[in-house]
């Protein structure tokens, strides 16, 4: 029994000798891979600064500059993390790893096929050069500025300063409106006038006040005026013009501007804009009498 336990003894204690010898070798390898992996962290802060720099000389779109930087940036650490690996002389299981890449791909990939459809997205929407940074769009009942288009989400700065943050994959499979890739934008305004009103004059007023508002209007010809029914109290009109804008920021200031400037012409020519009147009326007799007056 006691040969038994020393022989027991014995070999755990070679065990552990052997493996703190190991240990003892491969340490300065060990720290040299860390050292590489932390260096490859570091250096691909600054390889994603360079690519970026040196892809906005060449593209304007500024989304793309920023896709291509960060996946330089993930190549840098997958070198890094390679080297660390190659230091540590597990080219065996580095082998076995790129082996069985497919295989989790596959997992991965069905997992986290939302994700994946995401980055895909991104990548797209980078790419097209309808959609850039810094652009006024409305998509998905949500409109603002453009303020960055990563691997995985859309993120939008509305009006009221608020951050929308919305996946890819909803931008690139739902409409969107761009209001900065034109120039110009046409204003709607409706409208109605007293029934007793000369709708000539209240149309040569109307064209003439919003021509002298704006100085993209070159003269009254241009604003478009049609009168479209006979309302309740007020014989209804709408009004079309088009001004310089390129976000619905310029669209509210536009209307504005022409309001105030249709309310002074009709102002200064006694034009009447109705708003509709209620009559309440009593087929019974109210007593208005008071206590009073009963008496007596």
């Amino acid at each position: 029994m006691n040969d038994q336990l020393s022989e027991a003894f014995n070999n755990l204690r070679d065990k552990l000798s052997g493996w703190f010898n190991s240990i003892v070798t491969s340490l300065p390898n060990v720290v040299l891979a860390i050292l590489v992996f932390v260096a490859a962290f570091f250096a691909a802060r600054y390889v994603s600064k360079l690519v970026q720099k040196l892809v906005s000389r060449r593209v304007e779109q500024k989304s793309i500059s920023l896709v291509v930087a960060r996946i330089a940036s993930v190549i840098t650490v997958l070198v890094g993390l390679f080297v660390a690996l190659g230091v540590l002389n597990l080219s065996q299981a580095l082998t076995s790893l790129l082996a069985g890449a497919g295989v989790v791909g596959l997992a991965i990939g069905l997992a986290l096929q939302g994700t994946l459809s995401n980055v895909v997205s991104g990548i797209v929407l980078s790419f097209r050069d309808r959609i850039r940074i810094g652009h006024w769009v409305e998509t998905n009942g949500f409109s603002g500025e453009v303020m960055d288009i990563n691997l995985n989400t859309f993120i939008l700065k509305q009006a009221d300063n608020n951050i929308v943050v919305l996946p890819n994959k909803m931008i690139l499979e739902n409409p969107i409106k761009n209001y900065s890739l034109t120039p110009t934008m046409r204003i709607s305004l409706a409208c109605g006038v007293g029934y007793e009103s000369d709708l000539e004059v209240v149309e040569r007023l109307t064209k003439e006040a919003v021509a002298n508002a704006f100085d993209s209007i070159e003269n009254a010809a241009a604003v478009e005026f049609f009168y479209t029914e006979f309302g309740d109290s007020s014989i209804n009109y709408i009004c079309r013009f088009w001004v310089d804008a390129t976000k619905n920021l310029h669209n509210l200031e536009a209307r504005t501007k022409a309001i105030i400037a249709i309310k002074k012409a009709y102002n200064a020519n006694d034009i009447n804009i109705p708003f509709p009147i209620r009559t309440l009326q009593f087929d019974n007799k109210l007593n208005i009498e008071s206590p009073n007056t009963q008496e007596k």
